[in-house]
């Protein structure tokens, strides 16, 4: 290792303007705000507007991650997309952006690791910048959900939104800040918990696949809960562990935004109280991969995060995959 550690230089955030309440909802299926909100914590979610593309929301996010970190497009090594709804199976989401930024020919890519994706993303550009391999990389999470939800399944369509965010993970100029400690883990035997079975090489897209509604999200809600809670209260705990701190050191917890309850079983094991944890699911449901970096964003916007303070991350999604990360500010 070089001795480098890798801070997180600037971040950016979009939602789309349209806004879907919970009474909305319960025009189209059999709920209500209460069913919602007792369940979920969430009130309102943003879907994109006809015609936006996963693409679109990352690049003006992105756009605002770099400004914030004060660097140019062309200062950018890398690009890497967490998404589970991605533009188009190939080319990547990530290349889009390069197009639509104009960006130069640096290595570009997506990952799927469904709520994890944008820590997984974190870790990932961690090991480049200690290597040296790179200085600059931009990390999103950003999905539209909007369009792999069934419409018509009242279990799973109201806890889903649509957003961006993102962050320019840069090598740390100052020796006190920077990434502390990364944790990530996965288990593929529960990946028929939370899935979308069809459009891959496994069930091709057909007239039947669409007709039994194969390709939108299908989640068996107990069970996605019950490991929910384990591997997001080991993701943080480990990683403030592997900080070598502990829990009152925490200045903010940002939790990956899928259940206020899985969020506060998770604070209670830890010992991380409410007023240190960030939690805005009940404007913008749970976005999958964007979830955090759009918390992110917020909190560095409102005050919450600032320079020297140290955050801890931690999320669960589906694969199952989970990871935690420490930072100091």
């Amino acid at each position: 290792m070089t001795g480098i550690k890798t801070a997180i230089a600037g971040t950016g955030s979009y939602l789309p303007e349209k806004v879907m309440t919970n009474d909305d909802w319960a025009k189209l299926v059999d709920t209500s705000d209460e069913w919602i909100t007792t369940r979920s914590g969430i009130k309102e979610r943003h879907f994109a507007a006809e015609g936006e593309t996963t693409s679109d929301m990352v690049t003006t996010a992105a756009a605002l991650a770099i400004e914030d970190a004060q660097i140019s497009k062309d200062d950018i090594d890398m690009i890497i997309v967490a998404t589970v709804s991605a533009d188009n199976a190939y080319p990547s989401t990530g290349n889009w952006v390069q197009k639509k930024l104009g960006m130069r020919t640096i290595p570009s890519f997506d990952i799927s690791a469904g709520c994890s994706g944008f820590l997984y993303g974190v870790i990932i550009a961690d090991s480049f910048i200690k290597s040296g391999m790179a200085k600059n990389i931009l990390v999103a999470g950003a999905e539209i959900m909007s369009r792999i939800i069934n419409w018509e399944d009242r279990a799973t369509c109201v806890l889903f939104g649509d957003g961006c965010g993102a962050a320019v993970l840069s090598a740390a100029k100052e020796e006190d800040q920077g990434i502390l400690s990364t944790y990530w883990g996965a288990d593929g035997n529960l990946g028929d918990l939370l899935v979308q079975p069809a459009g891959g090489s496994a069930i091709p897209a057909s007239r039947e696949s669409v007709e039994k509604k194969l390709h939108t999200v299908h989640m068996k809600g107990n069970e996605v809960f019950k490991h929910a809670v384990l591997r997001m209260q080991e993701a943080a705990m480990k990683a403030i562990e592997l900080a070598n701190l502990t829990s009152s050191d925490i200045d903010l917890y940002i939790p990956h935004q899928a259940n206020v309850r899985i969020i506060d079983a998770t604070i209670r094991r830890a010992g991380i109280p409410w007023e240190k944890t960030f939690v805005n699911i009940d404007k913008i449901a749970n976005v999958s991969g964007a979830t955090i970096p759009i918390a992110l964003d917020q909190a560095r916007k409102e005050g919450r995060l600032k320079r020297g303070d140290t955050l801890l991350m931690s999320a669960f999604g589906a694969g199952f995959t989970w990871g935690g990360i420490v930072v100091k500010m």
